[in-house]
């Protein structure tokens, strides 16, 4: 006979079943649980923080619904807020599934025995409520809130719920999280809070209406700290009472700082626009702002975006998490310069300054150090929210320093080469200087410093490989036009660069030819870019713009440990007043205008703009008494050589007075100086001899040969030149010297002769020559027109339209050629 089981099948079945169910719902509630899903974070809205280089607060801006709410990780939240919200709001939050049942009843028994209204939610419901936005004063709202919570646990872990809660808990007002509390109320991140904070921050969501602090703290809340800490103190008895009892100072949402709004506005767009990663919440350890002249909160803006939950009351639109901005301004510099700025059109107010702007940038790093967009960023009369930093403006001569730097490069310049500012014509082209005059020979370091126009064109003429237009294009700068739009006139700021491309071209001079890009964000690499110059190029520039002497203004002076490499520029129309320096580590570029364009005959660079860039100079250095030029080594190829004052070339034997340059061996132009000559001189007819020279009649003196150009701009200055004797007969078969140059006709032109005036409307004919030559002889293709003295224009009549060969001959057999078009019409 068979035993019986010990189970009977009536059992087993229904257990199997059992098992099977509870095996399911294991399943379900594990796939529920697991179940790839976004994180909390990325639907809750959060403001973005704005930190100078040294983690001073900029800014924080208000989340798209409307609220101050800095996302906060829970790692970066004081373990002591943590452990005082748990004891204080849900000791059991670790061991329930969304609700604590035994404190709902207590807190139901409490309210509707009449006895003292206690609340019986858990920090899950508590989310709910905050999330989903719930009314839970009615029955049917609890159990909504209790099946929400449930839900929540169901999906997300304990870590996420209670790293949600923090960053939704209210402040007061439109403050949420403990992250924007902190910052806004303490001025530290809720990592570095103490722990009287931290209990008062656990303490506010309570009834933040009341006790939401403004300026100075409630009684109440100072009472409930101290009754938190006695629970507190159970599980810490070694905790000092006395931190906990002294009242606590608090910031106020008004004071929170609205710093350096072009610059912030400029990262702010950056971050949004993608151009920048964002990143998530890495507070800085020490105190973030100082407290700063209050601001409203409505100056501190917020875009519309979607609310935060969607109509169906689940989490809406995904939200970009928090981002922590940390930027390279240097907010006490900022400040700085903008008092100077402000103080500065305030001052010049009375000739119509009304705005200005200031770009500072640290080269070493290319750090963006201060940013002052407008004189008044609150003032619509400026437009005082444009951003003048980027705005494209003319920049005059401020480009100057790139056409000698590419000159030196290309071997056309040294420092000390003699240049002419003489009236020219570059084909249809003829600039002028800013002062209607022209001053003959100058050196380039002079024609430089003092801005002369003709000599920085005649040079940007000459610019073979690359010329300004490619270098300009190659340094990025944008929305240039072609090439043939510009012209020479490029050279005088016939473009438009913006203050920060300016910048980054100083900056490239100050690093010895590197281009770098602008860096605005503290964690953005440096990147090197194409060197564009050489070291030596580089720095015999900046050698020359140092020798620019300060502008005469009452309100500088020379700060003899800080030298200035600088120049200004003026835009056509008085539109536009620059400068722009390299001084110890910094760039410095300065303009002064009007958004709308309107001229003004007081912006002239060296009027307006430069006084300003030396008070912000002497103003930065006055600051920072350890501000020094970064040292760097000698470029390897430069040396230094002697020339003849006089030429800028090597001396000769006749050479008076001599001066020492930096030049490139192999690149620089060397050559001997032909400007003086000796001349030996019959005493008998005080022309010049002919070999052998005999003692007893000849006699010998050093002339200046000049072309005959420069003897007219001498004698216009008053500083005539004596002129050498006529050349004898033996010696005008000799091209010793220097050959003609054609003035007229001028390059690249057509010209048009009416047919009707053949005969009444002549060309002109006009050449320079050396100094001795006293007559010249032109000739048309190989017809002879005539003979007339250098600098005295002949005329030429055509016959016909086409293409001629015009020649000027001296009296010494050198010759000039140049071609020639002409256009008969009827």
């Amino acid at each position: 006979m068979l035993p019986r089981p010990l189970i009977s099948r009536s059992f087993v079945q229904p257990l199997a079943a059992l098992l099977l169910l509870l095996a399911l719902t294991g399943a379900t509630l594990a796939v529920i649980r697991f179940w790839p899903r976004e994180p909390l974070s990325t639907h809750i809205a959060s403001s973005t923080a704005v930190f100078d280089r040294q983690g001073r607060l900029l800014r924080l801006t208000l989340a798209t619904d409307q609220q101050y709410r800095l996302w906060t990780p829970l790692e970066q939240i004081a373990p002591e807020f943590i452990e005082a919200l748990l004891l204080h709001e849900d000791r059991h939050f670790y061991r329930h599934l969304g609700l604590n049942p035994a404190a709902l009843v207590r807190a139901a028994f409490s309210t509707y025995s009449g006895g003292v209204r206690v609340g019986g939610s858990t920090i899950t419901m508590q989310l709910a409520r905050l999330l989903y936005d719930l009314n839970t004063r009615s029955v049917g709202g609890k159990l909504v809130q209790i099946a929400r919570a449930i839900q929540l646990e169901l999906c997300y872990s304990k870590h996420d719920l209670l790293e949600a809660h923090v960053n939704l808990m209210p402040y007061g007002g439109n403050v949420q999280g403990v992250g924007t509390a902190s910052l806004i109320y303490f001025g530290k991140s809720a990592q570095r809070i103490g722990l009287a904070e931290a209990l008062t921050l656990v303490l506010i969501p309570q009834s933040p209406a009341r006790r939401g602090p403004n300026g100075t703290e409630p009684v109440d809340l100072r009472a409930a700290r101290e009754r938190l800490f006695a629970r507190w103190s159970e599980t810490h008895p070694n905790t000092v009472h006395q931190y906990i009892s002294v009242p606590l100072r608090y910031a106020r949402l008004n004071d929170l700082p609205f710093a350096a709004p072009h610059f912030t506005d400029r990262v702010l767009a950056d971050a949004a626009s993608g151009l920048r990663p964002v990143h998530a919440v890495t507070q800085p350890d020490e105190p973030l702002f100082f407290l700063p002249q209050a601001r409203t909160a409505s100056n501190l803006g917020a875009t519309e975006s979607p609310a935060l939950l969607d109509s169906t009351g689940e989490p809406g639109k995904a939200m970009p998490r928090a981002q922590i901005l940390e930027t390279t301004l240097d907010l006490p510099l900022q400040r700085l310069i903008e008092r100077v700025l402000t103080g500065y059109v305030r001052e010049k107010n009375h000739i119509g300054i009304r705005n200005a702007a200031a770009l500072l940038v640290d080269y070493r790093d290319m750090s963006v150090r201060a940013m002052v967009g407008s004189a008044d960023f609150h003032s619509a009369a400026i437009a005082g929210q444009v951003n003048g930093t980027l705005a494209k403006r003319s920049p005059g001569s401020a480009l100057k320093p790139f056409i000698y730097a590419l000159a030196i490069d290309q071997g056309l310049i040294h420092p000390l080469t003699v240049l002419k500012d003489a009236p020219t014509a570059f084909g249809p082209f003829s600039p002028e200087n800013f002062d209607g005059r022209f001053v003959g020979p100058i050196t380039a370091t002079d024609a430089l410093i003092r801005s002369r126009n003709v000599p920085a064109v005649a040079l940007s003429a000459q610019l073979a490989q690359p010329n300004l237009y490619q270098f300009l294009h190659s340094a990025g700068i944008a929305q240039m036009a072609s090439e043939r739009h510009y012209g020479l006139a490029l050279a005088l700021g016939g473009g438009e660069v913006t203050m920060e491309e300016t910048a980054m071209l100083y900056a490239m001079l100050a690093n010895r030819g590197q281009l770098a890009q602008l860096r605005h964000f503290a964690d953005e690499p440096p990147t090197a870019g194409p060197r564009l110059l050489s070291e030596e190029a580089s720095f015999m520039t900046l050698e020359m713009l140092k020798s620019a002497p300060r502008p005469d203004d009452p309100f500088t002076r020379k700060q003899d440990r800080v030298r200035v490499a600088w120049k200004t520029g003026t835009s056509w129309g008085f539109r536009d007043a620059w400068t722009a320096g390299v001084f110890g580590p910094y760039v410095l570029v300065v303009w002064v205008g009007n958004f709308d364009g309107r001229g003004n005959p007081a912006f002239v660079g060296v009027q307006a703009a430069a006084p300003l860039f030396f008070r912000l100079v002497d103003a930065i250095a006055i600051d920072d008494p350890q501000l020094i030029e970064p040292i760097f080594r000698q470029p390897p190829r430069l040396q230094r050589v002697d020339v003849c004052s006089a030429s800028g070339d090597l001396p000769n034997a006749e050479c008076p007075q001599m001066a020492n340059t930096w030049y490139i061996p192999g690149v620089s132009p060397i050559r001997i100086s032909q400007v003086h000559r000796r001349v030996w001189i019959d005493t008998r007819t005080g022309e010049q001899a002919c070999p052998p020279y005999d003692p007893a009649t000849t006699r010998s003196e050093v002339y200046e040969f000049w072309p005959t150009e420069l003897l007219q701009l001498f004698a216009q200055a008053g500083m005539p030149r004596r002129r050498p004797p006529a050349p004898a007969a033996c010696q005008r078969d000799t091209a010793s010297g220097t050959p003609p140059r054609i003035t007229s006709p001028v390059t690249s032109a057509t010209y048009t002769v009416r047919a009707t005036r053949i005969g009444s409307e002549p060309i002109p004919l006009s050449a320079n020559a050396d100094s001795e030559v006293r007559k010249l002889h032109w000739f048309v293709d190989e017809t002879y027109i005539g003979s007339g003295a250098p600098g005295i224009a002949i005329g030429w009549n055509p016959q016909r339209s086409g293409r001629y060969i015009v020649r000027a001959v001296d009296d010494r057999g050198r010759a000039d050629s140049r071609e020639l078009h002409v256009a008969l019409v009827r």
